[in-house]
């Protein structure tokens, strides 16, 4: 079991992770804008707990496994890619006219929630963060390297959640007063959709170190 000062140490550094920008908050964040607080809490929780599969897989050796494979490596990679990529475009083609109270279609929180855990799932960077960062917090005095790989994926998703919830329900404030203006929707929609369909474009051309 890691020690006090180890876990605060850990909570931390994931907290600080988890608020630095990338496509997971980015899209918990347009979903707070664009459909409020619910929306973003949706997302918040699906992008948490999907790292409940990357932590096991973690803790079990199976993400070590996975990314030594080119082939599955490249496979899960793409299919993430390609993902962001859709999402992005949805967004980017999304009429502004949601913010507005209008009848335009907008995503129910399951599907919210369930492209958020899709798209953890499918980002291979997620896997490797696993493999890469827990083991760091690991110390053998501290009794099985399992067991404390397990308790700092746990905490992991909690600053996680906590810190995706707080910058979505922020969001959700921002887009409140975005609804008196009837262009904004449309602008901030068109800049997630780019940013996201750049950061899909990024993953289909990563390479591992």
């Amino acid at each position: 079991m890691p020690d006090i000062q180890q876990i605060f140490l850990f909570a931390a550094a994931s907290a600080v992770l988890a608020i630095t920008p990338g496509p997971d908050i980015l899209y918990v964040v347009t979903r707070g804008m664009t459909q409020g607080r619910k929306a973003a809490l949706s997302a918040a929780a699906g992008f948490s707990l999907g790292n409940i599969a990357h932590t096991t897989f973690a803790v079990l050796g199976l993400s070590a496994i996975v990314m030594s494979s080119v082939a599955i490596f490249t496979v899960i990679k793409l299919l993430g890619a390609a993902y962001l990529i859709y999402i992005g475009w949805k967004t980017f083609t999304a009429k502004g006219a949601a913010l507005n109270g209008s009848d335009t279609k907008v995503l129910s929180p399951k599907s919210i929630f369930i492209q958020s855990i899709t798209a953890n799932m499918l980002n291979p960077k997620v896997a490797l963060f696993f493999i890469a960062f827990l083991p760091q917090f690991v110390r053998a005095e501290n009794g099985s390297a399992a067991a404390q790989m397990a308790v700092f994926g746990l905490i992991f998703i909690l600053c996680t959640f906590a810190v995706f919830s707080f910058c979505g329900l922020l969001a959700g404030f921002i887009g409140d007063y975005l609804k008196r203006h009837e262009s904004a929707g449309t602008l901030m929609n068109r800049i997630a959709g780019v940013i996201l369909m750049t950061l899909g474009l990024s993953l289909a051309l990563y390479k591992k170190a």
